[in-house]
């Protein structure tokens, strides 16, 4: 396997990331809100940049069934059903339902990673699961959304844990790019630090408008075994036929 690391989702060329299945993470929060939405039972999740768009889909899919959800600034959109907490996303709000998602930074990358073969959904919560099933991939992108275009060191972390799997498993045939070699000294080095992750800048921007304890769940490992896949702009768990 060649694999190669995207720290923004600026960096990524569409057309490059085909013939690759790649990987998404935005650990503070969208990915893993996706995780959280799916493990409570949601049917499926559709991701859109902007406020509008989400609105028409949802009303196209008819939203009796149809939930909205989405944060500009960290924060619910006003009118939308949920936010990007993952915390919201309760058997009791999702069971059974569609979401039409829009976030900052997420669910950017999540469309920017469409082009590739296949495009899998991580954070710490469901690292080890995806790690499985990527690791048949002969050519691997691993793209962290970011914040706002900017490096973030949470989404860096899950990437270098998540080459670190990859390593444990493959042995000598996992090949890393210059960034992925980066990424697997940081992980060595600190592993998973929900202290590193409150002192970051999604962790102090989620602090500032009172929602630090979205920092502490995401940085749960492996608490969940489902694998979420894009597949036709709608992401689903892998057991369930993907899209």
């Amino acid at each position: 396997m060649k694999a190669s690391v995207f720290f923004t989702v600026n960096e990524v060329d569409g057309a490059v990331l085909q013939g690759h299945t790649a990987i998404v993470i935005d650990v503070l929060r969208a990915t893993s809100t996706i995780v959280a939405a799916l493990a409570a039972g949601a049917h499926a999740i559709f991701p859109v940049v902007s406020t509008e768009e989400a609105i028409k889909l949802a009303n196209s899919l008819g939203r009796a069934d149809t939930l909205l959800a989405g944060e500009r600034k960290g924060l619910k959109i006003e009118g939308f059903d949920l936010g990007n907490s993952p915390r919201e996303f309760t058997p009791e709000a999702v069971l059974g339902k569609q979401v039409v998602m829009s976030t900052t930074n997420g669910t950017r990358a999540l469309l920017a990673a469409a082009p590739a073969d296949r495009v899998l959904v991580a954070s710490f919560l469901n690292l080890s699961a995806v790690a499985e099933a990527s690791a048949g991939a002969e050519r691997l992108a691993v793209v962290c959304a970011g914040q706002e275009g900017r490096f973030a060191i949470d989404d860096a972390l899950c990437a270098g844990m998540l080459l670190g799997r990859l390593e444990e498993r493959l042995g000598s045939e996992l090949e890393v790019d210059e960034a992925g070699r980066v990424l697997l000294t940081l992980a060595g080095a600190y592993g998973v630090d929900p202290e590193l992750l409150h002192e970051s800048a999604s962790g102090h921007a989620l602090a500032a408008i009172g929602l630090a304890e979205d920092v502490d769940w995401c940085a749960r490992v492996d608490v969940e075994t489902l694998v979420p896949e894009l597949r036709d702009r709608m992401i689903r768990r892998v057991d369930d036929g993907g899209a």
